[in-house]
């Protein structure tokens, strides 16, 4: 399993926008990739599982990955929380 810390970068949270982002990108790979928030586990393929977590501005979440392609999984999703992804400006 791969796993990388990430921290919520929009003012409104996790909300439905960069959650479609991620699902897009999640559904991309053969690994199953999902994001914690503490105890809490949403599937990356899933946007009401996502916008589940209630995840805020700064809000430490992880992305985890497990399988063949686990490790290019967790780097993409983890890049749709880079601020300067053009598709997720409003």
């Amino acid at each position: 399993m791969k796993t990388i810390r990430v921290s919520v970068p929009w003012p409104e949270g996790l909300h439905l926008r960069p959650a479609a982002r991620i699902v897009a990108v999640a559904c991309e790979f053969k690994s199953v990739v999902s994001v914690r928030l503490g105890s809490h586990v949403a599937q990356a393929g899933s946007v009401l599982a996502l916008i589940m977590l209630c995840a805020t501005l700064n809000t430490p979440v992880d992305i985890e990955a497990h399988g063949d392609d686990e490790q290019d999984a967790v780097k993409a999703v983890a890049a749709c929380f880079d601020t300067h992804d053009t598709r997720l400006r409003q």
